[in-house]
């Protein structure tokens, strides 16, 4: 468990440092077996590397690390299309709701074996709300009516208690101390989210509003603020008035093929196929929205629109550094010499180079031609486009470092290296680099 925490601790800093895209998803999870693979595909790598020096500065590390970690994403982008095996390339299905602006649905299940399309109807009652508590108002301008101290005050949130200490001082507004506690809670990050509220009259009140929503049982709120036990100076609390809830916090009720369910997220999965998302209160009673699946059709055309706007993301980050890092250049070159290995069939298909490497998609023109006799062969043709873009990615993310400037200093004998697991790349030190 220790050295798993050290592990993670080091991984955040790594991100941290690099401004690198902090979002993971389920398809950072890898097997024991995956992670023996690439360990073995590193050591082989590093073996046969000749020896270099580079420019190690800050900006250069942060350029390699934002290289691999955006071919990450390009890489999550073609799995959730349906996974990494060639077979499976492209074959998610997608999920359609009849009312978009009541419920929205992503299919994440399987298909089941006897063929039979998933579907259900959902009428929304009420959603999911957070709490609110609202101060008192007090008149911005004029001092605190509280002596010159330190206080503090507790806020209780998900089984855990954060304390909070403050220091009034003599002629301070009450708008001052307002805008310190925002300022003091919003930074400590803890699921709630302060503010500042006015009235008409020239008053300004403290506003605490929780990250998430709904109860659990036997629960009555989701944050609790006081100062009852607290360390310091207590009356801060009952001045500002920031214990009384003014909006309680509610749990989504929702009606699933008429049977009555509630969820403490607006956001939740339906028997593990269907992932959902509630936008609003259904207008009269039997309104409902149905959910299904899309056609074979449908699901792909919006799997090739998802890999396209994927592509383009990636091409866009790596012009980027273009100015800073000539060497990208390359990795966009070599990123069009695959795509226009199959410019004439993708052409076919409505995908065309648009500019800066970029792909252009019209998704009838893909339609008329998947319905065409060689519909099935040019639907060949884009995963195997896919399928040469996913190993692109796995190269960019096992090795940016070919991607940076650096000098050789000397090659190695090919064919007689010993492996050398304690001298990794240089990208692989860059994790622990000034944080040991």
């Amino acid at each position: 468990m220790a050295y798993s925490a050290r592990l993670n601790n080091v991984y955040n800093h790594y991100l941290a440092t690099y401004y690198a895209p902090k979002s993971t998803t389920r398809y950072d999870t890898h097997k024991k077996s995956e992670l023996r693979s690439i360990y073995n595909s590193m050591v082989k790598l590093n073996k046969e590397s000749p020896l270099y020096l580079l420019n190690n500065t800050k900006e250069t590390q942060g350029y390699a690390v934002g290289l691999k970690e955006n071919a990450r994403a390009l890489r999550n982008t073609i799995a959730s299309l349906g996974g990494l095996e060639e077979d499976d390339l492209l074959n998610k299905k997608s999920a359609y709701s009849s009312k978009p602006d009541l419920v929205n649905a992503t299919f994440i299940g399987d298909i089941p074996k006897d063929g039979e399309s998933p579907s259900f109807e959902i009428e929304v009652l009420n959603l999911a709300s957070e709490q609110i508590n609202t101060g008192s108002y007090l008149p911005s301008g004029s001092s605190v009516g509280l002596p010159a101290d330190t206080y503090s005050f507790d806020i209780s949130i998900n089984d855990l208690s954060y304390e909070f200490q403050y220091n009034i001082r003599e002629g301070e507004t009450n708008r001052e101390v307002q805008e310190r506690l925002t300022r003091l809670i919003n930074n400590a990050d803890i699921g709630l989210n302060a503010s500042i509220t006015d009235d008409a009259d020239g008053n300004s009140a403290l506003r605490l509003t929780s990250a998430g929503t709904g109860l659990k049982e036997d629960r009555s709120n989701i944050f609790r603020v006081s100062d009852d036990n607290t360390s310091k100076q207590k009356g801060s609390v009952s001045y500002l008035g920031i214990d009384q809830v003014s909006t309680g916090a509610s749990n989504a009720e929702f009606l699933i093929n008429g049977e009555q369910r509630t969820a403490s997220s607006n956001h939740f999965t339906v028997d593990k196929t269907f992932e959902v998302q509630l936008n609003r209160v259904s207008a009269s009673e039997g309104e409902t929205a149905q959910i299904g699946l899309k056609t074979d059709m449908d699901s792909i055309t919006e799997n090739v629109n998802e890999l396209i706007m994927g592509y383009n993301s990636f091409i866009n980050i790596a012009n980027g550094y273009m100015n800073s890092y000539p060497r990208s250049g390359r990795l966009v070159n070599e990123m069009t010499h695959i795509t226009r290995t199959y410019q004439t069939e993708l052409e076919k298909m409505g995908i065309t180079f648009g500019e800066s490497g970029k792909l252009d998609f019209d998704r009838d023109t893909l339609r008329q031609t998947a319905l065409s006799e060689d519909g099935l062969d040019s639907l060949s043709t884009i995963k195997d486009f896919t399928h040469s873009i996913l190993q692109k990615t796995n190269q960019v993310s096992l090795n940016p470092m070919q991607y940076v400037d650096k000098t050789i200093v000397a090659y190695k004998n090919p064919g007689r290296n010993f492996v050398a697991p304690y001298a990794p790349s240089a990208y692989s030190g860059m994790m622990f680099n000034s944080y040991c």
